[in-house]
């Protein structure tokens, strides 16, 4: 099949080179270079370095509304158009133009969290399982009807990054299934009940506030890991946690407790940093973080 792919994070890249492997890929379009590093030289996005590295030209419009924009889309003659965290709004011309539509790659068990922060979303709320769908774009936010869906279980230490790496696997398997199997699909219809939105993370989010309970420190933790990253102040030293379990425990909140590791109370029991990253060093094991280190009575 003839397919644009259009995709911009490290997430989307799997299902970039599956496709490449299977399919023609007739144009990649992607999020333009950002300023990053100490110099702020301009970078291109992990999809574009994919795909140049293909040999497959790359397209990184501001905006899709222009009749320009649409009409060197629609010039494409796609067959399908594969998006996986664009980011940037399809108008109904650009969803209408390929012969079968545009199809996303959404990492959740739609219709729940729909939106920008599924897979933070999932772990930080506690579910039990989460997703893939392949989806049927339309003009809402993640409405459209579901062609594929398989589920995956989120394990009881699992960070976002964790989860992130494992559902980029599963569909870019999932997307190469989908294509074909296309003319044969039915199209499910998601439900009005069960509609949760995946709101986008806020950085004010990550500071740790240790009164709540350890379970849902624990999760906060692993669904902020690892960016933004939750944080605490350690004797004046931000430090961030990166993976962490709820323990048994008593203390205030805040007190790190005796016993293995960094054990830290909550507001009802407490959690075990597994993973922690100090100012300016690299993320390691806690107790070899802050090994040598004196430790205040308590974070906060």
């Amino acid at each position: 099949m003839r397919v644009v792919f259009m995709g911009t994070p490290e997430f989307s890249v799997p299902a970039l080179k599956a496709l490449a492997a299977e399919h023609e890929i007739v144009a990649v379009y992607s999020q333009p270079p950002r300023p990053a590093g100490r110099g702020q030289q301009l970078r291109p996005s992990p999809v574009q370095a994919a795909a140049e590295a293909l040999g497959i030209a790359v397209r990184h419009p501001v905006s899709l509304k222009t009749a320009e924009a649409q009409a060197e889309f629609a010039a494409l003659g796609a067959d399908v158009a594969v998006v996986v965290a664009y980011g940037l709004l399809l108008p109904q011309a650009v969803l209408d133009a390929p012969k079968f539509g545009c199809l996303n790659i959404h990492a959740s068990l739609l219709p729940r969290w729909r939106g920008a922060a599924p897979i933070h979303r999932a772990i930080m709320e506690g579910d039990a399982e989460t997703g893939i769908c392949i989806m049927q774009m339309e003009a809402g936010l993640d409405t459209g009807p579901v062609l594929l869906r398989q589920a995956t279980e989120i394990g009881g230490g699992e960070t976002t990054q964790d989860l992130h790496d494992h559902l980029s696997l599963l569909g870019a398997k999932m997307i190469v299934t989908a294509l074909a199997q296309l003319p044969d699909l039915v199209a499910e219809v998601q439900p009005d009940e069960g509609v949760t939105y995946a709101r986008k993370i806020d950085k004010a989010e990550a500071r740790i506030d240790w009164s709540l309970s350890a379970d849902v420190v624990a999760r906060r933790i692993r669904g902020l890991s690892p960016f933004p990253g939750a944080w605490c102040e350690m004797g004046g030293e931000r430090l961030k946690a990166l993976r962490a379990v709820a323990v048994e425990g008593q203390g205030a909140p805040g007190e790190i407790l005796p016993g293995e590791g960094l054990t830290v109370a909550c507001g009802r029991g407490a959690v075990r940093l597994g993973q922690v990253q100090r100012e300016g060093k690299k993320a390691l094991p806690a107790v070899e973080a802050l090994r040598g280190v004196t430790l205040p009575e308590r974070l906060t």
